[in-house]
């Protein structure tokens, strides 16, 4: 088994007057299976991240205004993948088959390279596209064919958890091995299931799969985001996530932690980056620590010492010397 591939394409990298030749000739057709023609006066620009895990591949897009379209000739070459396109900014108007679909920030849609079809993109964007076989979908959803080109409202809490999974596996902080990468697949394979409407069967497999993993990588990202408050606590992220405390801790029970020991640890790594930083020289030792979320100076002492080997002092004294 191979690590994914993630190929990165930007029109900035190209000059003006051949950017749009190459993006129709060698991405659009070729990667993204689509034509493109610009809309509006602003020229044209294009950036994208495709990461390729297996039978799925990740594209994470900013565009101008263009109109896309999935042209009989494009057809003919037989690809049937499966697209769920996620609109994170803009808007987009998509028709195929003859069904419509209007979607603006945080909507969603599938949409079948099989088929004919357009979309148009009125102003800049930036986007997700999920594409899948058909057949990894196809016994996961109760009934595909009707799933298509039908709005998934933004406030669809399988959505969002997909989305905010998805952020993840296109940063700094994706898998690298390639059985993680392959699980990585089959959660986004889960959570996209539940979105269009997944089977019974496939709703149980999800709920302690995709459905698990991405609950626990969101809450994961809100404690990092409120790593500094002193009142984080498990209650009220099971407030905010709408989940019970019980549920958060058994969470963190999966991921072989707690949520404390979690919370604790991220809050010693980042005082000990703010040791190390030139930039936080001139605060005192407690301030750092209350600032990292600890609200009280002996038990940070304690924690830190126990984890690294090392009282503040001492990390801060070594990493002032010169190297």
């Amino acid at each position: 088994m191979q690590a994914s591939t993630v190929l990165k394409f930007s029109t900035d990298d190209l000059p003006a007057r051949d950017r749009l030749p190459y993006w129709r000739e060698v991405f659009g057709r070729a990667v993204v299976k689509v034509d493109l023609a610009p809309l509006g006066e602003t020229p044209f620009r294009s950036q994208s991240r495709v990461r390729v895990l297996p039978d799925l591949n990740v594209r994470s897009s900013h565009a101008t205004a263009a109109h896309v379209t999935r042209t009989p000739a494009l057809v003919a070459d037989g690809d049937d993948k499966l697209v769920l396109t996620i609109i994170k900014r803009g808007q987009m108007r998509a028709t195929q088959h003859d069904r419509e679909v209007y979607l603006d920030q945080g909507g969603a849609y599938l949409w079948s390279n099989a088929l004919l079809g357009d979309c148009i993109n009125p102003t800049e964007m930036d986007l997700i596209t999920l594409a899948f076989p058909r057949r990894a979908l196809a016994s996961s959803v109760v009934d595909l064919d009707r799933a298509a080109m039908t709005l998934i409202p933004k406030a669809t809490e399988s959505l969002r958890l997909l989305i905010s999974y998805v952020d993840m596996l296109q940063g700094d902080a994706a898998p690298s091995s390639p059985e993680l990468l392959a699980l990585s697949a089959s959660h986004v394979h889960d959570l996209a299931a539940l979105a269009l409407g997944a089977t019974r069967d496939a709703t149980e497999t999800a709920r302690t799969g995709g459905l698990r993993a991405a609950r626990l990588q969101a809450i994961k990202a809100d404690i990092m985001a409120n790593l500094t408050q002193r009142s984080l606590t498990a209650d009220s992220l099971a407030a905010r996530h709408g989940i019970s405390t019980r549920y958060v801790r058994s969470l963190f029970d999966s991921d072989r932690t707690t949520f404390t020991d979690f919370v604790r640890e991220q809050r010693l790594r980042r005082a000990y980056r703010m040791l190390c930083s030139a930039a936080f020289a001139g605060h005192g030792i407690s301030t750092i620590a209350y600032d990292c979320g600890f609200g009280d100076l002996s038990y940070f002492n304690h924690c830190f010492r126990h984890r690294y080997g090392a009282t503040p002092s001492d990390v801060r004294a070594a990493a002032a010397q010169p190297r």
